[in-house]
């Protein structure tokens, strides 16, 4: 198999709603020695209409949410939101990690619907979907441009990535965690570089995201970390490691979720599995089998709200977790963010007119 350098897909399978099926193959022409053209990552301007999703589902901790990207670079192999690159007619494999939208007028979207009369303040996450700080954040700012929004506003906001470029904005992060405005998380699936270079292949490294944790803190921002997605015998036995870490980073906070393999995120991550870890795939998967019923996934609407799992195995996750939050310092009391303080700046008040 002929892998794209630095990408975790090893596939690029049409999505699901296609009328016609496409899958690449090798036909026993290519040379196993020649190096595999790089995969180019394109950008594509999404012309939104509204920047604030809601939901009402009841296994989803937020009911607002804003993701200033669609697609993730960091083409982290495990990730939730591969199948909705489906829903653009995309593959979930190579195209999610490879073809980003953003979205340039977002900023501008988030202040027209905060001035509108009949909004009411409430807590939106940023980076529910896809991760807000994608590599070309660097350039294009657009998470940034929504934070200013949020700290000209008072608004509050909860946000999570896995890149150390969050800590460019700690100038906001910082003081408005302080006030009661923000909080962040940061998600660390391992210690192990290798790992995470297989696994995750454009993320930051693990010593990153500890650093963002640790600048975070010291900002004054609260700041946990995810250990998520727990993956039985393939990073679980990390769980005391990464938690003790982040914690000596700073972290007061620590949340986990065991994988789900949902639509076509288990064929990939099976794909990515053989490939990888030949020496374990097997064991992995039967593992998490035992925590999903005997099934690669269970769709069912009661046991999909089991974002950890049910069974022995499953189990036993959940009480090491459970230690080690205690033995770490790990479990401060989660203060809702304060949704009072919101209020209109004077200078954007002439626009509010214009809704009258």
């Amino acid at each position: 198999m002929q892998t794209a350098k630095g990408r975790g897909a090893r596939s690029n399978a049409t999505g699901r709603y296609e009328p016609e099926q496409r899958e690449s193959f090798d036909d026993g022409w290519t040379n196993d020695d020649a190096q595999a053209a790089p995969l180019r990552t394109t950008l594509t301007p999404e012309h939104a209409r509204t920047i604030i999703a809601r939901n009402d589902s009841p296994d989803i901790g937020f009911d607002r949410s804003i993701n200033p990207y669609k697609g993730c670079e960091h083409g982290c192999i495990y990730c939730y939101a591969r199948p909705s690159h489906a829903w653009m007619g995309l593959s979930p494999g190579l195209d999610f990690e490879s073809r980003i939208f953003f979205k340039p007028e977002g900023a501008r979207l988030l202040e027209q619907a905060f001035l509108t009369p009949r909004y009411r303040c409430k807590r939106i996450h940023i980076g529910g979907n896809t991760d807000p700080y994608q590599p070309v954040e660097r350039e294009l700012k657009s998470t940034r441009s929504i934070l200013e929004v949020m700290r000209r506003f008072n608004h509050p906001f909860s946000i999570i990535t896995k890149s150390v470029l969050i800590a460019r904005d700690a100038d906001i992060l910082g003081p408005m965690g302080q006030a009661g405005l923000a909080s962040a998380f940061v998600s660390i699936t391992t210690l192990d570089r290798g790992l995470a270079r297989a696994m995750e292949p454009r993320a930051s490294t693990p010593a990153k995201r500890l650093e963002a944790i640790r600048r975070l803190a010291d900002a004054g921002c609260p700041v946990g970390v995810g250990f998520a997605p727990v993956i039985p015998g393939l990073n679980d036995h990390e769980l005391e490691s990464v938690l003790e870490a982040a914690a000596k980073a700073g972290a007061t906070r620590a949340m986990y979720v065991t994988l789900r393999l949902p639509l076509e995120i288990k064929d990939l991550f099976r794909e990515w599995l053989a490939d990888a870890r030949p020496d374990r795939a097997a064991r992995v998967m039967s593992l998490i089998r035992q925590t999903r019923g005997g099934k690669d996934y269970d769709a069912d609407w009661s046991q999909r709200m089991r974002m950890k799992g049910t069974g022995p195995v499953a189990e036993l996750i959940g009480a090491r977790f459970k230690a080690a939050v205690k033995r770490y310092g790990l479990d401060a009391p989660l203060r809702p963010l304060d949704e009072t303080q919101f209020r209109i700046p004077a200078d954007a008040r002439p626009q509010l007119e214009l809704f009258g």
